[in-house]
């Protein structure tokens, strides 16, 4: 018997956490990953340092109904369970263990990964080359293989024309340079450049700002998912990276 059915057996509630650049949001989830209660959401605190970021979880993590367990989503390049980069954060994430702190600070078993990385979890079929763009503060990506992650593709920071990257192209601040129509055509740039690098069967386009898009403009194979994936992935994550080491675990339970 695997975990995931232990957990789904034993009625296990997960946390599931999705870190922004400029939102924090957060929602329990039962074994099947239905949420218990509605999305919690606060701000980004600026500058966006381990120790502020916490801080506001930990008054977040105090309104939720009970959990067992916590996924979270990180804007960045995550390594069992310890942050890489933070590009769009502070300096000061850089080799901070993410996964460790929470779980500290909850008593309760944690997975950290790259929050493209969830949001695919929670979006894809699980058949062929499948390829996950986010559009948010930054651009963000991850890629399957017949429903297993490649973790941390950092698609966003690769060069895309010149000295400028896919996320200088696309990211938040391009947007609010150029205006909805430009970066529209711009995004339709991105996808005709990636199309024949990876050859996938299908593209979903998450994060805040795919709002923006208009699916009639876009290929056939590109899809627009809701945003909530990146915390709905959360499930996903417990069982993409499901191993012995927690079936030895004994879940607490949590009490605001």
């Amino acid at each position: 018997m695997d975990y995931d059915t232990i957990g789904e057996k034993a009625g296990l509630r997960t946390l599931a956490i999705d870190i922004g650049g400029t939102g924090l949001k957060m929602m329990v989830l039962d074994a099947s990953g239905v949420p218990v209660n509605e999305r919690d959401r606060e701000r980004t605190p600026s500058p966006g340092t381990p120790r502020a970021i916490l801080a506001v979880l930990a008054t977040q993590i105090d309104r939720q109904p009970q959990f067992d367990r916590i996924s979270v989503g990180f804007p960045g390049v995550v390594i069992e369970g310890i942050v890489r980069t933070a590009p769009n954060l502070s300096p000061e994430w850089h080799e901070f263990p993410l996964a460790e702190a929470l779980r500290k600070q909850t008593g309760r078993e944690t997975r950290a990964a790259n929050d493209a990385d969830v949001q695919g979890l929670g979006d894809i079929e699980g058949i062929g080359v499948e390829l996950v763009l986010t559009l948010g503060t930054g651009f963000g990506s991850a890629l399957f293989m017949a429903g297993t992650l490649v973790p941390n593709l950092e698609l966003g920071h690769h060069p895309f024309r010149g000295d400028r990257t896919y996320e200088d192209y696309v990211g938040k601040p391009a947007l609010e340079d150029i205006g909805k129509k430009r970066w529209r055509k711009r995004l339709l740039k991105v996808l005709t450049q990636i199309q024949p690098i990876w050859n996938p069967r299908k593209i979903y386009l998450g994060g805040g700002n795919a709002k923006l898009v208009k699916p009639e403009d876009l290929p056939e194979n590109v899809k627009i998912c809701p945003n909530a994936a990146g915390i709905t992935g959360g499930i996903a994550l417990w069982r993409q990276t499901a191993g012995p080491r927690d079936q030895g675990a004994h879940p607490a339970k949590h009490n605001p």
